[in-house]
């Protein structure tokens, strides 16, 4: 992977922003959440943590989000899940580390069992796999629901910005990428970091993930004291640990790619 910036055409004349970094190898990928993108801190920081060590990185931005095209309310798991792939099977070689926050979790998780041979571990920030169902639908009151079914999308207010549009589409595509119901088929070492106090992903949530992935490789950091962003410097230095950890793994050890 060489240093490099551009926008690709996914297929359909919507261009998806991405940033590489050259270096050794698994090679960390940044899959930013919903309605965030690759200049956010974690993601920043991230790369700054592998520029000094050498570490190869990639980070994008899904259709609608960042610097890339689309409109955000076009959106869905599947399609934001497609990017994904886009990208890191276009710009990206050799083996890789997926680092997913909030709803980069869920989609990293969904990159880690389509490219099982590519992807050799998993980070998970407050990971939201199933969120559109379990956060969105479900916490839904009867007539929020009729009027997302009747008109299409929904105004919800955010803590982080102007209030979201949430669409039909958005809570039914997601319906068909949901992963807590079963066996989630991951063999990879996974590291999931979680804020007891976080008022979007309840801290459970982690400790479900990590009951239905099937591999043994599987560890939960819970942070009584932390929100959701998990962006405080302690918050930081912790993620940086975790990942350094696993890229000092001997079995994540520098393929030459």
């Amino acid at each position: 992977m060489r240093d490099g910036s551009g926008r690709l055409d996914r297929g359909d004349g919507v261009e998806l922003a991405w940033t590489t970094a050259a270096g050794r190898t698994p090679a960390v990928v940044f899959l930013p959440g919903f309605n965030s993108d690759m200049g956010g801190l974690k993601a920043t920081e991230l790369a700054d943590f592998c520029a000094a060590r050498g570490q190869a990185m990639l980070r994008f931005d899904y259709s609608g989000h960042g610097a890339s095209g689309g409109a955000f309310t076009d959106g869905t798991i599947g399609q934001w899940l497609a990017d994904a792939l886009c990208v890191i099977d276009r710009v990206s070689a050799g083996r890789l580390l997926l680092v997913g926050s909030s709803m980069g979790g869920w989609i990293g998780l969904l990159v880690a069992i389509a490219r099982p041979d590519r992807i050799t571990g998993l980070v998970g920030i407050a990971a939201a796999p199933d969120f559109t169902e379990t956060l969105m639908w479900q916490s839904m009151t009867p007539d929020e629901r009729a009027r997302l079914l009747r008109d299409g999308h929904l105004e919800v207010p955010s803590q982080y910005g102007p209030p979201l549009r949430i669409t039909r589409a958005l809570v039914e595509e997601g319906r068909g990428h949901l992963l807590l119901g079963g066996p989630i088929p991951l063999t990879v070492p996974v590291r999931l970091l979680q804020g007891m106090r976080d008022p979007d992903v309840p801290w459970e949530t982690a400790l479900r993930l990590a009951e239905r992935i099937t591999g043994e490789d599987v560890r939960v950091t819970l942070l009584k004291d932390a929100e959701h962003r998990l962006s405080r410097p302690e918050d930081l230095a912790l993620l940086k640990r975790i990942v350094a950890g696993l890229l000092d793994s001997p079995l994540l050890g520098e393929d030459g790619a």
